[in-house]
């Protein structure tokens, strides 16, 4: 399925194995001017977005920094609401986030957060998931986002 937003570049990519981009429509936002290009896919009931690190996300550990994570798993939170929900993610907030690290994520990998909606409701949409390389699990994590109906309007 896809569905055009008002606040995000959501476009198929050619060739790309059912990917499309995701990116923030105006490119001085936080998503884009942190963590680069983004790109998501449905996997059956679950939705992948995946970063590519680079060594601005790094920490002194030469391991992808736990901000870069939380980054991420924000973002796939309103990515999955965007693919599988029926809320618009833009105007939306996260509520809660809970977040647990198990390893250490290497910058030589994609990074990927996989999420699945546990529950939706008229305002709320109640999420979990992985992050993940290939088959190491760097964070498992839970949230709760709030969709509003417009810019600022609940």
């Amino acid at each position: 399925m896809s569905r055009a937003s008002e606040y995000f570049d959501y476009e198929k990519i050619p060739g790309g194995d059912g990917w499309y981009s995701w990116n923030p429509i105006d490119r001085t936002r936080f998503n884009y001017a942190v963590l680069g290009e983004l790109i998501t896919r449905r996997e059956g009931e679950s939705c992948r977005l995946r970063m590519i690190p680079e060594h601005r996300h790094t920490n002194l550990q030469a391991m992808i920094h736990g901000a870069t994570t939380l980054a991420l798993i924000d973002i796939a939170l309103f990515a999955t609401v965007h693919l599988l929900g029926t809320g618009e993610a833009g105007p939306s907030v996260t509520l809660e986030l809970s977040t647990q690290f198990v390893g250490a994520g290497k910058p030589d990998l994609p990074l990927d957060a996989v999420t699945e909606i546990v529950r939706e409701t008229g305002r709320m949409v109640f999420l979990r998931g992985q992050v993940v390389q290939e088959d190491h699990v760097v964070a498992s994590f839970s949230g709760i986002v709030r969709k509003l109906s417009s810019r600022g309007g609940a």
